[in-house]
């Protein structure tokens, strides 16, 4: 991990002499080696483990701005806390180096063996989580569904795709508009939560809020709250 950090330090310098600079909550993202380093510092996050949550936004983005996206996403934190009192609330951060919210609920978006259908549970703690996005429609949202290690990649992966999309479905009959959703996608048995073949745990959807290009634009112009 030391050397994987270096690395993202030395690709960062690389950024600054060639294209620009490239510092968390204060960076200068283009295109290119920066979305590169975008996405490197998303893996490093913890966060989708390879997969960076949010697309590199082109355009700076300042110190101010990241400053005040961070204080948002923090009200956005304690939304989630007070809509669905049985959810992880982590805070990470998203390719662009600002701050942003996982979410991964306690036992409700846990799925039976080879199923993709909502429990009950599931869809009155969906059904509360909506009104946080219905509040912030600059919210962007990404979508990640896992299963266990039984069966192959051939059932794991569109299993786990069927079960982020029940999700994200079900948002959507909540009065979630279908624009926020940016990235909705299965990964199989990737990233256990509990290392067994077979673990309800792992039989899950993880849910990430971050900055939309519209809300990193308001924070630049002053207009965020």
């Amino acid at each position: 991990m030391k050397n994987m950090k270096f690395a993202v330090v030395g690709a960062s310098f690389l950024l600054m002499v060639g294209c620009g600079t490239s510092q968390r909550n204060g960076a200068l993202i283009g295109t290119g080696a920066g979305a590169g380093v975008g996405a490197l510092i998303g893996a490093l996050a913890g966060h989708g483990k390879g997969a960076a949550i949010g697309a590199v936004v082109g355009g700076a983005v300042g110190a101010g701005a990241g400053a005040v996206i961070g204080h948002h996403m923090d009200k956005v934190k304690s939304d989630v806390a007070q809509q669905v009192s049985n959810a992880k609330i982590d805070e990470i951060t998203d390719a662009n180096g600002l701050k942003a919210v996982k979410v991964t609920f306690d036992s409700g978006l846990q799925f039976d063996i080879n199923k993709a259908t909502l429990k009950s549970d599931a869809q009155r703690d969906l059904a509360n989580f909506s009104n946080v996005l219905k509040k912030d429609p600059t919210l962007s949202v990404d979508i990640q569904g896992y299963t266990d290690a039984t069966g192959g990649d051939k059932i794991n992966l569109p299993l786990s795709n069927s079960r982020a999309r029940a999700v994200s479905n079900y948002l959507i009959q909540m009065g979630v508009p279908s624009s926020q959703f940016k990235n909705i996608a299965g990964y199989g048995s990737q990233n256990p939560i509990v290392n067994q073949s077979i673990a309800p745990q792992n039989r899950r959807v993880e849910v990430y809020l971050y900055a939309s290009k519209e809300m990193i634009d308001d924070a630049n112009n002053g207009t965020l709250r």
